[in-house]
């Protein structure tokens, strides 16, 4: 039961939590900025209205929607909340849930090639690209985390006496681990200085670009399970920063979340005090993600003997 509610107040807070990001950017401007339930107004208004579908679309345009909101969903629920047991788990599902949102993202990708739109199509080679030399940096990590706790499961990774943590004898490791982790946080979820999700210029547009043609429930959608996305990524962050293994499920559950709150915290400043870089940076800003990991992949083999 506790997994259960764990698993529904995760979907249900994660729209909150991206609302944390524009009024953090909002205050450092020097704004007011959108209320915090800003994202649950506009989930409402487009799960109101209909959709609006381009007579040259096919049903892979209406399937694109539905595929990517489900693989984050499913991720969700094999991933331990605060410590909490998810509600599936089986030794190697983190590799199934990784080609899971690998599919999400194809299914994203394809439909925006389904409209015959060679604008949609350059963002989609775009999130190709820069999500491939994200993925390589996911698999080493898996890699390094298999050679330190022997899993491939994500509650093995984050439950039990191996449970792998700042507070571990391999903290200095996971130091660069967790950067890592933020910027294929920041280049998964469209971020600056990947990307800026509140753009609307046509050379720089990489994610927006694929969803310009979505509307009513089907953007209602991406829109959610973008929110959910970065949930996934913020709370893999946070079981590293926190072993939790207190037997107090509620207090447990206060401090993942407001590590969680930090982390959004820490992606508006990051929005508010960078630009969003040239094009032929990106990789480059990317792949730095690889050899922080592949570093500490090495760096195992001393801690490990």
């Amino acid at each position: 039961m506790e997994s259960i509610v764990s698993f529904c107040f995760a979907i249900l807070v994660a729209p909150l939590l991206s609302a944390i990001i524009l009024k953090v950017k909002a205050f450092i401007a020097g704004r007011k900025g959108p209320p915090l339930l800003i994202k649950y107004y506009t989930l409402a208004k487009l799960f109101k209205k209909g959709s609006v579908y381009s007579t040259s679309s096919s049903f892979v345009f209406k399937l694109g929607p539905v595929v990517s909101f489900c693989s984050v969903v499913m991720v969700l629920l094999f991933f331990p909340l605060a410590g909490i047991k998810p509600l599936l788990s089986f030794h190697g599902d983190v590799i199934i849930l990784l080609y899971l949102m690998g599919l999400g993202r194809f299914f994203t990708i394809i439909a925006a090639l389904d409209t015959a739109s060679p604008f949609e199509g350059m963002g989609a080679a775009r999130e190709a690209y820069f999500s491939t030399l994200a993925e390589a940096t996911l698999f080493v990590i898996l890699l390094l985390f298999y050679r330190l706790n022997g899993s491939f499961s994500f509650a093995a990774f984050f439950t039990g006496p191996a449970a792998i943590n700042l507070w571990s004898p391999t903290a200095s490791l996971l130091l660069l681990v967790i950067v890592a982790l933020f910027i294929v946080l920041l280049t998964e979820n469209s971020r600056v200085p990947v990307d800026d999700p509140a753009t609307h210029l046509e050379l720089t547009m990489i994610h927006e670009v694929m969803i310009l043609d979505h509307s009513g429930p089907d953007l209602a959608l991406i829109e959610l399970g973008a929110s959910l996305k970065l949930f996934f990524y913020s709370a893999f962050i946070t079981c590293l920063l926190y072993p939790f293994q207190l037997d107090n499920g509620y207090l447990n559950g206060l401090i993942f979340y407001a590590l969680m709150g930090l982390i959004y915290v820490l992606v508006g400043i990051t929005e508010s005090i960078m630009a969003r870089y040239k094009m032929d940076l990106v990789p480059k800003f990317i792949l730095t993600s690889f050899a922080l990991v592949f570093f500490a992949a090495i760096l195992t083999m001393e801690f490990v003997q």
